[in-house]
């Protein structure tokens, strides 16, 4: 089954701004390989990276959702993502030095909320593309790394930053893996 591209589909706006999502899932990557490659990583900046990490990716997002704003009906979902993720980044760079069951707070509220936006993008996307399920398992994956942070907030910042690494490493992937999937959707011939 395939759908027409044009309008204010969901998909048109992701697969016009694909690279942002590339870029971001990009970002993820790299935080988490940095984050593994440094164990002995002080708190401080952790709280720094992630901070970093939150507010370029919202930046990113929140651009792509203003550049689709006229003329594709779903860029409020984007935004939305965006300006949570520069708001967690703007709060957390702006004390860094909070304790460490503050930061999993952050991170675990940061984790649901977007994980939530995601879910219901990829049911958007859903009717817009067969088989669309990249965004929802981003979605999934933040979700799940919100609720164990919830469960188990006093763990130590080692294993902490190994839950984030492996968080952000998995997905940058699947963010990448979405970007292309919407760039070839968006290529595609509409039957």
């Amino acid at each position: 089954m395939a759908t027409s591209l044009a309008g204010g589909s969901l998909v048109g706006l992701l697969g016009r701004y694909w690279w942002v999502l590339l870029l971001r899932g990009l970002l993820a990557i790299g935080f988490g390989i940095l984050a593994y490659l440094s164990p002995g990583i002080t708190l401080a900046t952790l709280v720094i990276f992630f901070g970093a990490f939150a507010l370029v990716s919202g930046a990113f997002q929140t651009v792509a959702a203003i550049a689709g704003r006229r003329s594709h009906d779903h860029w409020w979902l984007l935004l939305l993502e965006g300006l949570l993720g520069i708001a967690l980044g703007v709060l957390t760079l702006r004390a860094p030095g909070i304790t460490a069951l503050v930061l999993v707070l952050y991170i675990a509220a940061w984790s649901l909320v977007t994980g939530a936006v995601q879910i219901v993008e990829a049911i958007r996307l859903r009717e817009e593309i067969e088989g669309e399920l990249w965004l929802a398992l981003s979605g999934l994956c933040s979700v799940g790394l919100g609720i164990l942070l919830m469960i188990a907030p006093g763990a130590g910042a080692l294993a902490l930053l190994w839950m984030i690494a492996a968080f952000a490493i998995v997905w940058g992937v699947l963010l990448i893996l979405l970007g292309f999937r919407v760039r070839g959707a968006t290529r595609a011939p509409a039957h």
